[in-house]
């Protein structure tokens, strides 16, 4: 089962042209087999384009920043620094 923690902040999901809340992924979730929600565990991490049980997926991962010393910065997202 996809959980609220299992979607990082900053992950923006779109099914068929829409963007999704984390109940609503939450709630298709309990549709998918154990092996489709691994895919889709997978694909929360890397992000991409796919299709799952005729539904069209865009998942977006906020790229991550670098300081100068080489450590990973906290990833601002627009709506954020508004």
């Amino acid at each position: 089962m996809i959980t609220k923690q299992a979607i990082r902040k900053g992950v923006i999901i779109e099914c068929n042209g829409k963007t999704l809340t984390k109940d609503d992924v939450i709630a298709m979730g309990e549709k998918w087999s154990e092996t489709q929600e691994n895919f889709f565990r997978k694909m929360l991490r890397q992000g991409g384009n796919f299709t799952l049980l005729e539904n069209k997926f865009r998942i977006t991962v906020p790229e991550l920043i670098y300081n100068s010393k080489g450590d990973v910065e906290a990833v601002l997202q627009e709506s954020e620094t508004e």
